[in-house]
Parts: C-alpha cells; sequence; structure tokens
C-alpha cells in the first residue's frame, strides 16, 4: 500500500508538470523544482518518461543483461527526445559546478556529482554517436561544448590539486635520520632532494589522496579526448617541482655560450656540482616522477609517459645542454679529469635509464643522454689528439740548462700518469672509435685503443726531445740531456697504470736506449781521456831510452790534467737528476779512467828520468781524481737541491731589500698621487725578472 501511495504521489507530480508546462522545457524545470524540494521526488523517479543515458561498463567487467535489455529498449522513437532533455538537465547541473569560484574537489560530495555529471555526459554523447542522424547534429554540438567545458574545468581542478598537494615529504630507507627541524617553512614546503651518497630514496610528492582524485580526473579527461592536455597540464604543474629541486644543487640553467666562455677554474666546481645533480636528477627525482605518473594515470597508457616526459624533460635537457656546452669546448689536456667524471656519470646511468626511459615519449630523453655521453667521449679522444700536437707544436729552440729534465717531459709524463688512473674509463672511451688511435711502429704489439695511443705519445715526446737534444753544442750534453729525460720517462711508467698500458717490453727498450746514450756520452768525454794515459803508444825508439819515454810520459800527463780540467770546468753544471743513473755513470767512469791512470802513474815512477821526482810532476794523485770525479755537480743531488732552496731564498732577500729601495707609495701617498711613474715599474719589473732568472736553472732540474 505504501508503494502503491508513493506511485500515485509521483504521478501527480508528473500530471501538475505536464499541465503547467506548455513546453518540454518549462516541464523539465518544474520537475527540478520537485526534485530540489523533496528527495522523494528525485529526476531519476519522476522523469520515469524520460530514458537514463547508458553509460559504458568497464573493459573488465561481465556484460548486464539487464543493462542490455535497457539499451535495446531505449532504442525506440521517443530516443532522441529524451537524449534532449538529458542534455538540458546535464547543462543545468554541470553549469553549476562549471561556473561555481570555488574549489570542487574541496568537497568529496560535489566532486563526486560533478564527476559523475561528467560520465552522464559522456555516455549521452556516445548515444548521439550512435544515433548518426542529421537532425541530431545541432543537440551533439551543443552537448560537445558542455564536454569542452567540463574539461577546461577539470583541468583547472587537476592543477589545483597539483598545487595544493606540493607540501608532501620524502621518503627515505629506515637506516636514514629525517631532519625535523621544521624552522624555515618556506624553504620545507616544497621537498626537495639534497645531494646523497645512498641513492636509495624515493619521493612521494603527493599524498594518496590526492594521487586518487587525480587519476579520477584523468581517466574522464582521456575518455573524452583530452588525455594530451591532462598530461601536459600535469607536466607543467608537477615541472616546478623538479626544476627547483634541480637548482637547490646549486646548478642552474646557462646557455651554450656562456659555458664556453666561462674560465676553466670556475667550471671546474661547477661540473662537480653538475655530477652530483645529474645522480640526483636521475637517480632518485626521474624514478620518483616515473612511480607517480603511473599512479595518476594507471592503465592509461601512452599518457603516464607524455606525461612524465613533460615534466622531467626540461630539467634532464638543462643538465645535458650542459654536458654538451662542455664537450664542444676547447681541447685543453687539463680537463679530461672534469671530462672523465662527467662521462663517468652518465655511463653509469644509461643502465638505470633504459627501463624508466623506455617508451614513446621518454626514449627521447635516453637517446639524449646516450648523446651527451658520445659527445663527452669524442672530447676526451680529441684531447689525447691535442696533447700529441702540443708535443709536436714545442719548439726545440730554448735548451735546458745543463742538460736537465725539460718541461714537456715532466708534463706529459705526470698527466698521463695522472690520466691512466682512469684507466677503464679511457680504454672505453678509446675504443669507441679505435680508428682515432693511428698508425703506430711496428715494435708496438698490438693491444688496446688506449694503449697504442699512449705509445704513439710516447714516440712523439721521444722524437721531441731527439730534436731538441740537437740544440746543445756539445755532444756529451745531448746525451746527458736524453738520459736524464728518458730516465724519467722510465721512471714515471713503472709501478702503474701507465706502466701496465705500455708494456713490459716498451719498459725494457726504455732502459736499453737509456744505457745507449749513457755509453755514447762515456765514449764522447772519457774515451779520449782514457786513450791519453795508454802507454802501448811510446814509440820503440822512446822505450830504448828512459829519458825519451819520461818526456812522453810527462807530455802524456799534461794532457791528461788538460782533459780532466776541461771536463770538471765545463761539466760542474750539467745536471744528472736520477740518483741511479748518477750512480752507474760514476761507477762507469771511474772503471773507466782510475785502473787507466793508476797504471800510467805507476809506469811514469819507474821511469829512470823521472824516479824520485815523478811525484813532483804528478798534479793529480788517484785518490784526487776519484774525488774530482764524485765532485762533479753531474753527481751530486744533495747539492743540487741546496743550490735550489739557496736560489729560492736569495730571490726572497733580493725581493725584500730591493723593494724598499723602490720608494713605492704608500697608503698616504696614493692619497695624492694615484700611480707610480713609468720609470718606477719598470725598475721594479726589471728586479723581479733578474731575480727570477736567477732561479730558472734550479727551477728546471726540480722534479715534479
Amino acid at each position: 500500500m505504501e508503494d502503491n501511495g508513493e506511485e500515485k504521489l509521483l504521478a501527480a507530480v508528473r500530471h501538475i508538470a505536464k499541465t503547467l508546462g506548455r513546453t518540454e522545457t518549462m516541464a523539465d524545470d518544474i520537475l527540478q523544482v520537485f526534485s530540489a524540494f523533496d528527495g522523494r521526488f528525485s529526476l531519476d523517479k519522476i522523469s520515469s518518461d524520460r530514458p537514463l543515458p547508458h553509460r559504458r561498463p568497464p573493459a573488465d567487467s561481465p556484460p548486464d543483461a539487464a543493462a542490455v535489455a535497457g539499451v535495446r529498449r531505449e532504442a525506440d522513437d521517443h530516443r532522441p527526445l529524451s537524449l534532449e532533455r538529458t542534455v538540458r538537465t546535464l547543462d543545468r547541473q554541470i553549469s553549476r559546478f562549471v561556473s561555481s569560484n570555488s574549489f570542487i574537489w574541496s568537497d568529496a560530495g560535489d566532486a563526486a556529482a560533478f564527476l559523475e555529471a561528467v560520465d552522464d555526459l559522456l555516455a549521452t554523447i556516445r548515444e548521439l554517436d550512435s544515433l548518426a542522424a542529421p537532425a541530431d547534429k545541432p543537440l551533439l554540438d551543443r552537448a560537445d561544448d558542455l564536454l569542452q567545458r567540463c574539461m577546461l574545468r577539470l583541468e583547472e581542478e587537476f592543477r589545483a590539486i597539483l598545487d595544493r598537494s606540493d607540501g608532501a615529504g620524502i621518503s627515505t630507507p629506515p637506516s636514514h635520520d629525517s631532519d625535523s627541524d621544521g624552522a624555515d617553512v618556506d624553504d620545507d614546503r616544497i621537498p626537495v632532494a639534497a645531494p646523497v651518497d645512498d641513492y636509495n630514496l624515493v619521493i612521494d610528492a603527493l599524498p594518496p589522496g590526492s594521487v586518487a582524485d587525480l587519476h579520477a580526473i584523468a581517466r574522464r579527461m582521456v575518455v573524452a579526448g583530452f588525455g594530451s592536455e591532462c598530461a601536459e597540464a600535469y607536466g607543467v604543474s608537477r615541472r616546478g617541482f623538479v626544476d627547483e629541486s634541480v637548482a637547490r644543487l646549486g646548478l642552474r640553467p646557462r646557455p651554450a655560450d656562456e659555458v664556453q666562455t666561462t674560465p676553466w677554474s670556475g667550471l671546474e666546481d661547477e661540473i662537480a656540482r653538475w655530477v652530483k645533480a645529474a645522480k640526483m636528477a636521475f637517480l632518485i627525482l626521474v624514478p620518483s616522477e616515473r612511480r607517480l605518473c603511473e599512479r595518476v594515470f594507471a592503465s592509461l597508457p601512452p599518457f603516464a609517459d607524455l606525461a612524465f616526459a613533460a615534466t622531467c624533460r626540461p630539467a634532464a635537457a638543462s643538465l645535458l645542454s650542459f654536458a654538451d656546452a662542455v664537450a664542444v669546448g676547447p681541447r685543453e689536456p687539463e680537463r679530461i679529469f672534469r671530462l672523465v667524471d662527467m662521462y663517468e656519470t652518465l655511463r653509469d646511468l644509461l643502465p638505470e635509464l633504459d627501463h624508466l626511459l623506455s617508451e614513446q615519449y621518454s626514449a627521447t630523453l635516453r637517446a639524449e643522454v646516450a648523446s651527451a655521453h658520445r659527445a663527452l667521449g669524442a672530447a676526451i679522444r680529441g684531447i689525447f689528439v691535442e696533447l700529441e700536437n702540443l708535443i709536436r707544436r714545442d719548439p726545440a729552440k730554448a735548451a735546458v740548462p745543463g742538460g736537465g729534465l725539460h718541461p714537456i717531459t715532466r708534463y706529459v709524463m705526470n698527466y698521463l700518469r695522472a690520466a691512466c688512473v682512469s684507466r677503464r674509463t679511457l680504454e672505453e672511451v678509446m675504443d669507441e672509435d679505435a680508428a682515432g688511435a693511428g698508425i703506430l711502429p711496428d715494435h708496438h704489439p698490438p693491444s688496446s685503443s688506449l694503449a697504442l695511443q699512449v705509445a704513439w705519445i710516447m714516440d712523439v715526446l721521444q722524437s721531441n726531445l731527439e730534436a731538441k737534444s740537437k740544440v746543445y753544442p756539445e755532444a756529451p750534453l745531448s746525451y746527458i740531456f736524453l738520459m736524464n729525460n728518458g730516465r724519467y720517462m722510465t721512471q714515471k711508467a713503472r709501478g702503474n697504470e701507465l706502466g701496465a698500458l705500455l708494456g713490459d717490453d716498451w719498459i725494457r727498450r726504455q732502459i736499453a736506449m737509456v744505457r745507449r746514450w749513457s755509453n755514447d756520452y762515456l765514449r764522447a768525454t772519457w774515451t779520449k781521456v782514457v786513450a791519453v794515459l795508454r802507454v802501448d803508444g811510446v814509440s820503440a825508439a822512446a822505450a830504448s831510452s828512459s829519458a825519451a819515454a819520461g818526456k812522453a810520459l810527462r807530455e802524456r800527463l799534461r794532457v791528461f790534467n788538460n782533459y780532466v780540467e776541461d771536463i770538471w770546468r765545463v761539466q760542474s753544471g750539467w745536471v744528472v737528476a736520477d740518483e741511479q743513473l748518477q750512480t752507474d755513470l760514476r761507477l762507469a767512469v771511474a772503471t773507466m779512467v782510475l785502473p787507466a791512470y793508476r797504471n800510467f802513474i805507476g809506469r811514469l815512477r819507474t821511469t829512470a828520468d823521472a824516479g824520485k821526482q815523478a811525484d813532483r810532476h804528478v798534479k793529480y794523485s788517484v785518490e784526487d781524481v776519484e774525488a774530482r770525479i764524485n765532485q762533479l755537480c753531474l753527481f751530486v743531488t744533495k747539492r743540487i737541491q741546496r743550490d735550489f732552496q739557496a736560489k729560492i731564498a736569495g730571490l726572497f732577500m733580493l725581493l725584500v731589500l730591493e723593494l724598499p729601495l723602490l720608494k713605492l707609495p704608500t697608503l698616504e701617498d696614493q692619497a695624492v698621487t694615484h700611480q707610480h711613474s713609468g720609470a718606477e715599474k719598470r725598475n721594479f719589473a726589471a728586479v723581479v725578472g733578474k731575480a727570477m732568472k736567477s732561479c730558472l736553472f734550479a727551477l728546471d732540474i726540480r722534479d715534479a
């Protein structure tokens, strides 16, 4: 009975609406009034003659027989008229939400009602599309216009949810301590990741409730054909978070020309920050954003990847553009160490990015990372080529005083030794372009591209040093120069990665060359000295006369004294810096000279002409000659070191003594006179230049 009474009441309401409403629109308005007055008069009940729009069931739900039957019952002659009333009703409902100045998602009920109205509109549009009648075209256009308004408002709500949800925190593993200091509210409002050593870190930038709301909106926008707009709106809103996170790591976007014109000393610190920022961005920020996109756009491919690319690509592109700008900069050898750091960073990141950046839109970013990685590798290879050219261009005009170590040898060997600490990385770089290694002499065994490149640089350096040795007017000094530099090359290549690259055969060949130059020095300097001491050259006539023999021996002794005095005078400034080489040369000279001189003195004393007066003709005893050999600057390392320290101290004292004599203006004087006279400046420059020049010899022999 109660149900029957309610039916009669609803029938009366419908009759009143039909009687008072002169048009269908007026009747709908009257029904809307009743519906708002009493919940029992809902539009679903009092509009029984108006069929409800059919909604598409989820793809994974089984077909509902009643729903299918309902759809078939709706395909009658009254369906176009019913759809028109549905569109009008939805227009009134949706307009109330669209025109509202308040945030719809601030009230869960309003948000659910708005989404339900959007679902009804989408179902109605699908039904109108299925009719495909020309007479329904105006109604379909009206529904599409209403849908456009819905999508614009949904996009606004979507952005608003993202903007209000940026107070989330950073999730760390349990072993990490979280910072609970909230004194700086403004800085802590937007979560960012600071540089860390452990990249087992995930940023939950949005709370679960916001993610669910965003997913609900995204699903409607994708169904309505506005998936790209939704993904772009997501990217624009989230992009600021990623950009600010990278900026807080100490990096700012810079144009390529500005990077290339920045002094290298300034770029080095920025590259160190870049390495940390790149790891943070690609190991923490990018995976976190991928995870968030896959939750917001769950089961909505490819829009999750589109939103992810729109979010991360600008910040990533800025990081990569910096790497590209550094890679195309000058090929100065000192840049290789920072370039290796950048190369290793991207190399280690690429495997981590393979699964993150493998879809349609993000694959472009993966390609850009790989391109920057290749550019850095090409820059490293170019630096090795530039090092080779630097050696070739080094002039062979100025001789190093005393035949000491040439600066180019010290520079190249220390540079290669330091660079080869990253041997594995450099081998990888060189193997990427094996053709760049060049053609090498036959004595180099087959090896890695890096080993071939380094061996080739050694050959170029050796050829350059041999050309420089010809600058010396004395042949023995040129051999000393080659010995010093060859020995230094050998010592720097022993027991490290550089020596491992060059191989034991190269070490043995280098030692053999040093030994050959040592023998050449001995022949050029001491062979003639020993030849004078031979008594076999005395003629038979002189041998038959003791007087003639004594005279011949005394003449030879005089020539010997002149030879050794000339050697001591000329070679007193020559340098042999390596202690082992000093020992070997000292023993070799002593072995050549002392036995021959001892035998010569003994033969002189046996002559009847000299007799007991032989010692009167002997200017230097055997012990004196031995002491002179040991006292040559050529063989005294500690003396060289003392001279170096003394000359540095002399430079300091000279500056202390001379600067006051220049009468440079004091601070009080500068208040009256704003600049020094030209003569004072030239005098000052001359004094400093003279003092510095006095230390050049010591600086040239000092080992790095």
